[in-house]
């Protein structure tokens, strides 16, 4: 995680009656708040300013808005001839919605080069609480009846903000998120947060912006109200995903 840089405001200390946050664009690191709970009308209203929610079993409330910012642009997210290789070898078969809590259970196991995990049960019972609102979604990816790959997120406006991705077979997170841009697009999304920027995003288009840039982006990309249709069906994903 980093740390605060010098100069402008350190982070707020949120009270639990309270929603609103601080104005990101005038704090002076990637933390711009502290405390507060997980309440849903509190993490849309983050998500709303460009914020997120990340932290560490038994710390407090984290809320990042870090600078740059890594994001996806959803026509431009591309799936190389190898990541098609391994989704006709493994006969994988997509679907969004269908195991929300499974992917986000799957998201929360430990990783090999990770100590714990920052999904805990308070953050799972979060967004689960938001996907019934309609707000959360999940794209699955399955062999056979197994849930081998999954991601899932928050979508407002024409943004849809990524929180987490995990794989039990090789490729099965970029199948995952290759689907997910291919839908975003055709449905008229401007742009996927991914957060950060990491080398595997960055394989798959992935760019950072300065957190102007992205605030500034974000505002417009939220006045957007495009044609979505979340739903297991799997017929959009069949039109428009070349094995």
């Amino acid at each position: 995680m980093s740390t605060l840089r010098p100069g402008g405001f350190g982070p707020a200390l949120l009270q639990r009656k309270v929603r609103a946050f601080p104005d990101p664009e005038h704090m002076a690191g990637d933390i711009v708040a502290v405390g507060g709970d997980l309440r849903a009308e509190r993490l849309l209203q983050a998500y709303s300013q460009g914020i997120f929610p990340w932290f560490s079993a038994g710390d407090p409330i984290l809320w990042w808005s870090p600078d740059p910012r890594g994001v996806l642009f959803p026509a431009a997210v591309h799936g190389s001839r190898s990541l098609r290789k391994s989704a006709r070898r493994g006969g994988w078969e997509l679907a969004i919605d269908r195991d929300f809590a499974g992917v986000v259970a799957g998201c929360a196991m430990p990783r090999a080069d990770q100590d714990g995990t920052w999904i805990t049960a308070d953050m799972a019972l979060a967004y689960q609480t938001l996907f019934r609102a309609g707000y959360a979604h999940s794209f699955e990816v399955y062999a056979g009846r197994d849930l081998v790959g999954g991601l899932y997120g928050v979508a407002l406006g024409g943004v849809f903000f990524g929180e987490s991705m995990f794989s039990r077979a090789l490729d099965a997170s970029k199948w995952a998120l290759y689907a997910l841009a291919r839908h975003l697009e055709a449905w008229g999304f401007c742009l996927i947060d991914t957060q950060f920027l990491t080398a595997h995003l960055q394989r798959m288009g992935a760019v950072e912006l300065s957190r102007f840039e992205f605030l500034r982006l974000l505002r417009l990309a939220l006045s957007v109200e495009p044609a979505a249709h979340w739903s297991p069906s799997l017929e959009l994903l069949e039109g428009r995903l070349e094995v």
